[in-house]
């Protein structure tokens, strides 16, 4: 079957939170939660490096629905039961749908961190992508001094496989950093 034609829910659901994927309008919720966290994504994540704006935060997520349309990427949003809230983004990415292989990723509103929700989010997403599109391999990648990041998937059982030695380049263009590897594949 074509990528394109793969149905994906309304959203996926956890104890404590529901992903759904990202849609016209959630600009405010997400530009407002960079915000409040931009001084400690910005060391991992282009996306904070500049002051964000409401336009082009909307505007991104909108060429992210795009692409979530087409199942090149699949952006989810994570919301609170509870009340609702917006509490951060994960999507599985770097999609190959001839193994099918996926890669995990996430961020968290600093104001919802230290309460486990990315670690509850990202063992549901890993779970759905090995059930409901019979993933092969689910990698998380991260920068070894991302101390928070890497926890996650130590959390839930995922293999180092490698550290890449100076594969990328940090978000301040600045330094050459390591990637550490982490995956799940199918027995």
């Amino acid at each position: 079957m074509k990528a394109i034609l793969k149905d994906f829910p309304d959203k996926i659901e956890t104890e404590r939170l529901y992903m759904r994927p990202c849609r016209q309008g959630d600009g405010k919720d997400v530009y407002e939660a960079i915000v409040h966290s931009r001084d400690q994504l910005k060391e991992w994540l282009p996306f904070a490096i500049h002051e964000p704006s409401l336009e082009n935060t909307e505007e991104n997520i909108r060429r992210s629905y795009a692409e979530f349309i087409l199942k090149e990427d699949i952006r989810l949003h994570i919301y609170r039961k509870a009340d609702d809230f917006f509490i951060g983004s994960t999507g599985l990415h770097r999609i190959n749908w001839d193994v099918p292989k996926f890669e995990i990723g996430y961020w968290i509103d600093t104001r919802h961190s230290k309460q486990g929700y990315i670690t509850e989010a990202v063992d549901a997403l890993a779970h759905f992508a090995f059930d409901f599109y019979e993933a092969k391999r689910v990698e998380i990648r991260c920068d070894p001094n991302n101390v928070n990041s890497k926890r996650i998937p130590e959390k839930l059982g995922f293999t180092l496989e490698a550290i890449l030695r100076n594969d990328s380049i940090s978000v301040d263009g600045e330094s050459v950093r390591d990637t550490c590897v982490f995956s799940k594949v199918t027995k």
